[in-house]
Formats: structure tokens, C-alpha cells, sequence
């Protein structure tokens, strides 16, 4: 039952690692608690349904080799979320960026991500939509436990999308631009840096990562709703403040913490207050360790 737990929350922090991203990477820039994110999750895992959708109202679904479908869903559901991510910035957040009161801009993410909320809830419904079962229902038993290949498959995907992120903002220019806009962004300005492009860039890829979450948790629990952002994004936020909000790598590591947590208390105490493990985190962090378990340890931040 250990591993099978471990294996269970590794999968599901996998999940919150990416969505924690784009929470942390828009607050290391803007100092910005975006809780629209959630919602950006939510409309990804809606646009790679869609897509499905297509694929089959056209017959191409029949003809498409799966691996490709599943690579085309990705693609489409994150460049879709990329720029509902770019326009959510320049509507709702660009207006306000030189507002003293932060508690504005605050409002104005709530006020998106009802927004969103709102608009799925029309357009896609009310109701659960399922999931296409795109995975074949194949595993491997170790020591008791069983790994299923959609498994490995969103692990594998999680890890490479992270490492690629690391490489960008470490490794290019474009890295380079976004953590001088963290640190000062009117500074940058002065040195010839694109303030305003730099942080459309940074939603966008935000956006994008939260897509491929969400597109991740429909094929994993093969359904999606209009309001399952909402705990989602809540539980990334938790996973973000855990790792250190801001820090790239305490992103990753509080989602895998977060999601660990929460499968062994569904374990081992009960299913039915997993909720509540991600909030009782969330609480001890903030009590005992406010900047997180890296946010001290890394300061360049984006």
C-alpha cells in the first residue's frame, strides 16, 4: 500500500507542480496572486477535449496514430490556453499594473476567474464531460503495487516540461529578460528589455503549462468540469506557498510534496478529507515557515 500511494501522489503532484508554476512564476514577476490560474487549468483540459471532439466529428480520430492525437491534443489545448493566458493579462492585469492598492489587481483575478468559470460552464455545460479512455488500461505490478502507463506517461511528461523551463530562464535570453523584470522590472525597462512582452511571455507559458495539466488530469481521471478549477488552483497555490512562492524549483517540489501528502492521507486516514490535508499544508507553511521550503535558498525568482 506504501508504494502504491507513493505512486498515486507522485502522479497527482506531478499535476500541481505545473499548475504551481504558472502561480509562481506570474507572482515572481508582478508580485501577483493570480487566481484566475486555476481557471486557465480548467479551460486547457476543455480545449484538449475539444479538439478530441473535432478528431472524431471529422474521422480523423480513426486515422491519426493515438501517440499523435495525444501530441496534437497537447499542442492545441496549450497554445489555445497560451493566449486566453496573454488576453487575461492585457484585460485584466495590464490596466492595473500601476496601482498602488494591491488589493485591486486581486479583485480583478477573482473577477476573471468567475469570469471563466462562468463561460465554460455555458459553453461546455454543467455537467461532467468525459474524457476519451485514449490510454490503453495497461500496467506493471512491483511489489504490490501497479503503475499504469498513463502513469509513467504524465510523470515522464511533467519532468521533461519542468526541465525545459529550467533551461529557458536559466539557459536563453529570453530567461535572462524575464529574471531582470523580476528583480525591477523599470530598471530592465531602461536597459532595453520589453517589460510588457516579458510578462504577456511569462503568462503565456504559465497558461501553457496549466493546459497541459489540465489536458493530464482529464485523460487521469477521465472527466472535466466547469468548477474544477477552483480546489485545483487552490491546491497549486498551496504547492507554490509550500516550495516558496516565486522560486521556480519550490514550485516543483512543493506540488510533488503536496500531492504525496494528500494520497497518503486519503491512504492511510481517510478518502474523504484529502481536501483537507492541502489546506492544513498550507496553514502549518504559512505558520512556521512563511517564505517556504526554498524561498530562501534560491533568490533569482521569475
Amino acid at each position: 500500500m506504501f508504494l502504491q500511494q507513493l505512486v498515486n501522489g507522485v502522479t497527482l503532484g506531478s499535476v500541481y507542480a505545473l499548475i504551481a508554476l504558472g502561480y509562481t512564476m506570474v507572482y515572481g514577476i508582478l508580485e501577483l496572486i493570480n487566481f484566475a490560474h486555476g481557471e486557465i487549468f480548467m479551460m486547457g483540459s476543455f480545449f484538449g477535449l475539444l479538439f478530441w471532439w473535432i478528431l472524431e466529428m471529422t474521422g480523423l480520430s480513426k486515422i491519426i496514430p493515438i501517440p499523435l492525437a495525444i501530441f496534437l491534443m497537447f499542442v492545441f489545448s496549450m497554445i489555445a490556453t497560451a493566449f486566453l493566458g496573454a488576453l487575461l493579462e492585457f484585460i485584466a492585469y495590464r490596466p492595473l499594473r500601476s496601482v498602488t492598492n494591491r488589493l485591486i489587481p486581486l479583485i480583478s483575478a477573482l473577477g476573471a476567474s468567475i469570469f471563466l468559470q462562468n463561460f465554460a460552464m455555458l459553453t461546455f455545460g454543467s455537467t461532467n464531460r468525459v474524457y476519451p479512455a485514449i490510454f490503453p488500461d495497461f500496467g506493471w505490478n512491483l511489489f504490490h503495487a501497479r503503475i499504469s502507463l498513463i502513469q509513467i506517461f504524465i510523470f515522464v511528461t511533467c519532468i521533461l516540461m519542468m526541465i525545459g523551463l529550467t533551461l529557458l530562464v536559466n539557459k536563453t535570453k529570453l530567461g535572462r529578460s524575464m529574471r531582470a523584470v523580476s528583480q525591477d522590472y523599470v530598471t530592465a525597462s531602461l536597459m532595453g528589455i520589453r517589460v510588457n512582452r516579458i510578462i504577456t511571455i511569462t503568462f503565456m507559458i504559465g497558461s501553457s503549462l496549466a493546459a497541459a495539466a489540465g489536458v493530464m488530469y482529464g485523460m487521469y481521471y477521465g472527466v472535466a468540469k466547469f468548477d474544477m478549477g477552483y480546489l485545483a488552483g487552490l491546491k497549486a497555490f498551496t504547492a507554490a506557498v509550500l516550495g516558496g512562492i516565486g522560486n521556480i524549483p519550490g514550485a516543483m517540489l512543493g506540488g510533488f510534496c503536496l500531492g504525496i501528502i494528500e494520497s497518503f492521507g486519503a491512504g492511510y486516514i481517510s478518502s474523504e478529507y484529502k481536501d483537507m490535508f492541502a489546506f492544513l499544508m498550507l496553514l502549518f507553511i504559512l505558520l512556521l515557515r512563511p517564505s517556504g521550503l526554498l524561498g530562501q535558498q534560491v533568490p533569482d525568482k521569475v
